[in-house]
């Protein structure tokens, strides 16, 4: 197949549209459902991120995707048994591929509805199974096993976007896009993150452990293939903070902090006891989670409102309990697509338990950010690797 019509492109009014190739076939197949033209943004992107995931881990990847940019993302880290409460997946043995996936898909469960899904390997019965019980947009793997196959095509009604990708195919050096009938030119960005972009660590601490440079190397990765400016903070093996596309790098780093602060306080016990009624579904039971955790917790709380969601009324999880416990967070990794210009990104970085940093470097306020550093004893590598996605 050399070229794919689609019913429109971002917007109902923008037709005709369609994707094609100048030279070759298209490297996809559509097993299943009618792709849009951002489902397919999504696609290709999130699945150059699983890839270089993999190729950089050898560990089985998987991303959740949402207009371009990814919500989550992970390996293939084993759950410990707190997580796997906390992701609902308590007394199951999941599959490398399943493993990634839910952790991918709990980095923020919010943000993650209506997505797109990228796996680095076939998808087999089990992730099919929990994918088809989340809200999602379609999923575009290198494989499906039969049973997978037979899941996803009955999910919404057949409409699920189910896309098979060429593992072999490989884009042009160089690629061209269109704005406003101007066509811009570049080399693709196709810098590997490896081990070795961590020489040069200018902070008094040196020391980051192989656990958190696979960390810094996932962050890394994931930022390759987010809409700038851009943070994230990895623990474990998977986001836990991604901030998008903010014209402000701090606003980045607090908006990725926050969403770490809400992912370790889905952790708390009060969080994990709460009584949900049985029959609340999967979107509303993540929504009230994220009320009772936010200020705005009355919104559920209040007589009449509990009682719609919860079989008795929670305990409130005050401001003070909410300090302490996201305190407890440490060792977790970040990473920046540009230098950090001011030191206020390290200072709201320490709040979220972050130990280790990679970062571009060559602001005229390195050594403040350095200085800042090491008051909070972190490492930080200047990676001299700018990564802007636009």
């Amino acid at each position: 197949m050399k070229e794919l019509k689609l019913k429109y492109g971002c917007n109902p009014n923008q037709k005709p549209a369609s994707i094609f190739m100048k030279e070759g076939e298209l490297p996809i197949k559509v097993l299943s459902g009618n792709p849009g033209y951002i489902n397919l943004l999504d696609a290709f992107n999130s699945w150059q991120l699983v890839k270089e995931l993999k190729e950089a881990t050898n560990l089985a990847a998987a991303t959740s995707f949402k207009h371009v940019s990814p919500t989550g993302a992970a390996v293939a880290v084993p759950l410990t048994k707190n997580l796997k409460k906390m992701y609902f997946v308590e007394g199951v043995d999941l599959s490398d591929i399943a493993t990634a996936y839910i952790r991918a898909r709990g980095s923020d469960r919010m943000s993650s509805y209506g997505d797109f899904v990228a796996l680095s390997e076939t998808c087999d019965e089990q992730t099919a199974k929990f994918l088809s019980h989340e809200v999602s947009d379609g999923i575009i793997a290198p494989s499906y096993t039969g049973a997978a196959l037979e899941i996803l095509k009955k999910k919404r009604k057949g409409n699920y976007v189910v896309i098979q990708m060429d593992i072999n195919y490989m884009p042009e050096e160089i690629e061209t896009k269109q704005v406003y009938g101007i066509t811009f030119e570049q080399k693709r960005n196709d810098i590997k993150i490896t081990k070795s972009i961590f020489n040069n660590i200018p902070t008094k601490n040196k020391t980051i452990p192989d656990n958190a440079k696979r960390d810094l190397i996932i962050s890394l990765i994931i930022l390759k293939y987010t809409q700038s400016n851009s943070v994230c903070y990895v623990k474990d093996g998977q986001a836990i903070g991604i901030g998008a596309g903010q014209q402000s790098r701090v606003h980045c780093t607090r908006l990725a902090g926050n969403k770490a602060d809400i992912w370790f306080l889905r952790q708390n016990p009060k969080v994990m006891d709460l009584p949900f009624k049985p029959q609340i579904k999967r979107a509303d039971r993540d929504n009230a989670i994220d009320v009772y955790i936010s200020d705005d917790y009355m919104d559920i709380l209040s007589d009449g409102q509990w009682e719609n969601i919860f079989t008795e009324k929670p305990v409130i999880l005050n401001q003070d309990e909410k300090k302490e416990w996201i305190q407890k967070l440490t060792g977790v990794a970040l990473g920046s697509d540009a230098f950090f210009p001011f030191s206020d990104n390290i200072e709201r970085a320490k709040k979220s338990g972050v130990s280790y940093i990679a970062q571009a470097g060559g602001s005229i306020r390195d050594d403040n950010v350095v200085e800042i550093c090491d008051k909070y004893d972190m490492a930080m590598a200047f990676i001299g690797i700018r990564l802007f996605h636009h």
